[in-house]
């Protein structure tokens, strides 16, 4: 058996699905600045080529991981009323990249039209179109809670630990007068203003 022969053999022996969980366990462990291909393989025991197989590129990778991660997303028990039910599936989606160490970073990043992402996408706009929006608004809006629910979530995971008053040093009435009148409000609290946020966006919605 040739060298490549056995470095089918070997890549044969995986499954892409594996190598997406592996690289998913990396991306944990290391971040998204620690992720590559050589750190996946590394992690299955195989050559770097025997990703590759797999994945063709490290951007192919990124994208299936992506899409792997909005798998958590489940579609049981969701509202009736589709407003209620966009929120819901909103929430879940937060909480899907929240799942996985700079997981809006790899999202961000990628653009995968891929089931899963686009399963998420047809719910969400059937959400919106059932209630009310045209076809327009239903697009439009699903990419503004997207890109809202993304921006957020990407701070949140990247945000100093507690205590760090980095921005009460540097906000100061005399230079941000503005910002210092507003400052309790500007510390953390993800959940409240993922909260105020899309229902900002959703009022634009028929009622």
């Amino acid at each position: 058996m040739t060298k490549k022969q056995a470095g089918e053999a070997t890549a044969g022996q995986l499954t892409r699905t594996a190598v997406i969980g592996a690289a998913l366990h990396v991306l944990d462990e290391r971040g998204l600045d620690g992720l590559s291909t050589r750190a996946v393989a590394d992690r299955l025991g195989v050559r770097m080529n025997t990703v590759l197989w797999h994945v063709k590129t490290k951007a192919r990778m990124l994208e299936l991981m992506a899409d792997a991660v909005l798998a958590r997303i489940g579609y049981d028990d969701l509202p009736d009323v589709p407003l209620e039910r966009a929120r819901e599936l909103t929430a879940r989606y937060r909480r899907a990249l929240l799942a996985h160490r700079d997981g809006a970073a790899l999202v961000t990043g990628t653009y995968p039209a891929e089931p899963n992402t686009l399963r998420f996408a047809d719910r969400l706009v059937d959400a919106f179109l059932q209630a009310g929006a045209d076809e327009r608004q239903a697009a439009w809006t699903a990419w503004t809670v997207n890109y809202f629910v993304l921006g957020l979530t990407q701070e949140e995971q990247a945000a100093p630990e507690e205590g760090d008053d980095r921005l009460v040093q540097a906000v100061g009435p005399a230079a941000y007068p503005a910002l210092e009148r507003v400052l309790p409000h500007l510390r953390q609290n993800f959940e409240g203003r993922f909260t105020f946020g899309l229902e900002a966006i959703l009022s634009r919605l028929p009622a």
